[in-house]
């Protein structure tokens, strides 16, 4: 542990003693996350921009990382490392690898554990020291705050964050209807990784239905409490009423408590017997002799590398040989209808910002657009699962 450097790490150092008060429960919080990761010579591992909610999301970003390198080589008439990178890119596409070395360089495939702190009044929100820089909208376009940051015990930290991490080491979360092997590979990490970072806080939306916290948009995780609450506020403007069909009153409810949450910036809001709130989640990266822990056999992983896809894809006749998609085209009322609440949507923030800026007396015209904050898809996965992964 080291002191603070500068009064703003003493006072995130000081915030976070307190939330061992106000939020004394450490829980584990549903899936971990997944991340590729180069070991440095100058020791510890450094990570790739963003993670992935499960191991194959991380190994595909991976395959991407060498086929860049590849034709960087390439334009750089090094045509050894280009074939080097190239064959380590096809067998990512082919296998399932949760580590490979490439030209000396060693890559592994990186797992962070997420917790929450919670208490009496449910999980903990943000603090007013993480960082929060974006304007409403705006949320996506910050950086990650995991681009390069380097998992290595050596480095110092605050008492505080030295402090979460011994109580979270010795933590296995079980889960009650989880298979036992999930359970015993999570006691096992104990022993295999006792040493163990922290990495940068994020954010997740947490729902309370029918008095009992759970994850809102399960899997879903974001670097800043804005981007979590732009997410929010798009899903109560576009997803939520065109899931559940809603007629046009309830509609127009939930626009207002979108709004509410725009102006205020607000941590919570509550509509139709629903409590949001925006949440703060600690992810931990176990460490290792040989360095952070890898994707464990039982973690969640649906896909499979590309190539595999795509032969089983051909297989069952659903491309053809050169990838063409042989299903019959269906029209989808509902897809258009979805396409026609986007776009919506989109002029409705743009026409919100240049409003903004007019009030402030800039031009309205200075900034982009914003960008969506998440594709549109009229069969994702259920927004809420109560119970599920609680809090």
């Amino acid at each position: 542990m080291t002191a603070p450097e500068g009064p703003i790490a003493a006072l995130a150092d000081e915030e976070a003693w307190y939330a061992r008060e106000r939020y004394p429960d450490l829980l584990g919080a549903g899936m971990a996350e997944y991340f590729w990761a180069r070991e440095l010579e100058s020791g510890g591992w450094e990570l790739c921009e963003y993670g992935g909610s499960w191991p194959q999301q991380a190994r595909d970003s991976l395959g991407s990382h060498f086929r860049l390198n590849a034709q960087g080589a390439g334009k750089e008439g090094d045509a050894n490392a280009q074939r080097r990178w190239n064959a380590a890119a096809l067998r990512m596409d082919r296998e399932v690898v949760d580590e490979v070395s490439v030209l000396g360089e060693r890559f592994r495939i990186v797992r962070a554990a997420h917790f929450i702190r919670s208490g009496p009044a449910g999980p903990e929100p943000p603090r007013p020291t993480d960082p929060d820089p974006a304007e409403v909208g705006d949320g996506h376009r910050v950086p990650s705050r995991t681009k390069g940051f380097v998992v290595d015990p050596l480095t110092g930290t605050g008492m505080s964050d030295g402090i979460l991490k011994l109580d979270l080491l010795p933590m296995a979360p079980v889960l009650k209807d989880a298979p036992d092997e999930m359970n015993d590979e999570a006691r096992a990490a104990i022993h295999r990784y006792p040493g163990g970072v922290l990495l940068p806080a994020a954010f997740v939306i947490s729902a309370r239905v029918n008095g009992r916290w759970g994850f809102h948009q399960p899997g879903s995780i974001y670097s800043t409490p804005q981007g979590a609450r732009d997410s929010l506020a798009f899903w109560l403007r576009v997803m939520g009423p065109f899931r559940q069909r809603m007629p046009e009153e309830q509609k127009a409810e939930y626009a207002a408590a979108a709004d509410r949450l725009d102006e205020k910036r607000s941590n919570v809001v509550t509509i139709d017997g629903h409590r949001f709130r925006i949440t703060r989640v600690e992810r931990l990266v176990r460490i290792g002799p040989d360095g952070p822990e890898l994707p464990r056999p039982s973690d969640y992983d649906p896909e499979v590398p590309v190539e595999v896809q795509t032969r089983q894809l051909r297989e069952d006749g659903v491309v053809d040989a050169d990838g063409n998609d042989l299903r019959p085209e269906r029209p989808d009322p509902r897809a258009d209808e979805l396409r026609r609440l986007w776009q919506k949507e989109e002029a409705r923030r743009v026409a919100w910002r240049a409003a903004r800026r007019r009030a402030r007396g800039a031009d309205p015209a200075a900034d982009p657009a914003p960008a969506p904050a998440q594709a549109p898809d009229p069969t994702p996965a259920p927004d809420s699962a109560p119970g599920r992964g609680r809090p």
